[in-house]
């Protein structure tokens, strides 16, 4: 079954995103997983809140979001002009710009879309085709190149032993993806090789999509998860418990400092500190060629709400201060590599590979 068409949580597939005739359907992920549902989404706005609020989620889940947002931006103009019609657009991409700062697929997604706009010869009409063709083919290529992220990264984590256990943090899975995974795309990978004994998975604070997701995604297919809280990491390393580590990314540098969920940052030094291999599973698409270092990535902030309170329960005292960041940058240095669909590249060597495959 194809990325784009709607599916049941128990169907063995999982797609967040997917165009339904005349509208988006997003799987909830604000519910999850007390309730699996589909929201429909039928206007540009709706998209906007929608990503912003988190019922999407995951670079290139947004991304994918993003391009279905673009069309039915595009379907809300009411003008005949083609100007006019280009003008609308651009004022519906600085909408949706302004959802996630941090997250570059958000950025590319929107940007291949106006590209796809530039055709002196089309009308209106035909326009708006070929931008719903265009975010159709966004997210069928991702999934794809999940699963390519998938096979290379099967083939570069440790050769022992034979059962292999795995550490991720938040969720980079289906759920944050066109469908597959990146990070969960290399789990899953292991696992229908026979290579994984098992997935060790970070709750992953404050917003706890490691226990609410990722957890879900392994239920559903029956994987091997334990649920870890984010402060037992390295007592596991310690013990001998983890035999390599893959996350996601939001947004990469060029020098390979990569900005995840925070507390990545903290997982990547007690790998290293145990001589851990610590993989960083992310599409090409993740990679921002314009900015040097991690030092260049906007961090986003979000409300603090999401630190003292769980469900309805508030669980600090009035008039204490709060800092929530969403994401921390960990450097190049920490990261044994860099799992993307054309192969599998040292941070170092990031740049010069993207050279080599563009050319």
């Amino acid at each position: 079954m194809e990325a784009g068409v709607a599916v049941t949580a128990n169907s063995g597939t999982i797609f967040p995103v997917v165009w339904a005739g005349d509208r988006v359907q997003l799987i909830d992920q604000t519910r999850l997983p007390e309730q699996y549902e589909l929201k429909d989404i039928t206007t540009v706005a709706e998209m906007a809140t929608a990503i912003r609020t988190m019922v999407v989620r995951g670079a290139p889940a947004i991304g994918v979001a993003a391009a279905f947002g673009m069309v039915l931006g595009a379907r809300e103009y009411k003008g005949s002009d083609r100007e006019g019609f280009l003008v609308h657009l651009e004022k519906v991409a600085s909408e949706l710009r302004q959802t996630r700062p941090t997250a570059v697929n958000l950025f590319w997604a929107i940007d291949r879309m106006l590209r796809a706009a530039q055709q002196p010869t089309a009308t209106l009409e035909e326009l708006q085709q070929h931008l719903l063709e265009t975010a159709q083919s966004i997210a069928r290529e991702d999934v794809q190149t999940c699963q390519a992220i998938g096979e290379n990264g099967l083939r570069v984590l440790p050769k022992t032993p034979e059962k292999l256990r795995l550490l991720t943090h938040c969720n980079a899975g289906a759920l944050a993806t066109a469908g597959y995974g990146t990070a969960l795309g290399v789990v899953r990978a292991a696992w229908a090789a026979g290579r994984l004994e098992r997935l060790y998975a970070d709750e992953t604070r404050p917003r706890l999509q490691g226990a609410k997701l990722t957890a879900w995604e392994c239920v559903q297919e029956g994987i091997p998860v334990t649920l870890l809280a984010d402060t037992m990491a390295a007592h596991c390393m310690q013990r001998g418990m983890i035999d390599a580590v893959v996350v996601g990314a939001d947004r990469i540098a060029l020098n390979g400092d990569t900005a995840n969920k925070i507390g990545t940052y903290s997982v990547a030094l007690a790998a290293k500190a145990h001589n851990i291999p610590f993989f960083v599973a992310a599409p090409l698409s993740t990679i921002d060629t314009k900015i040097a270092t991690g030092a260049e990535i906007p961090i986003e902030e979000r409300h603090p709400q999401e630190i003292y309170q769980v469900g309805f329960s508030r669980i600090t005292p009035a008039g204490v201060d709060f800092y929530n960041p969403a994401f921390d940058v960990t450097p190049a240095h920490l990261i044994s590599g860099i799992i993307t669909e054309l192969g599998v590249f040292a941070p170092a060597d990031l740049a010069r590979g993207i050279g080599a495959t563009a050319g």
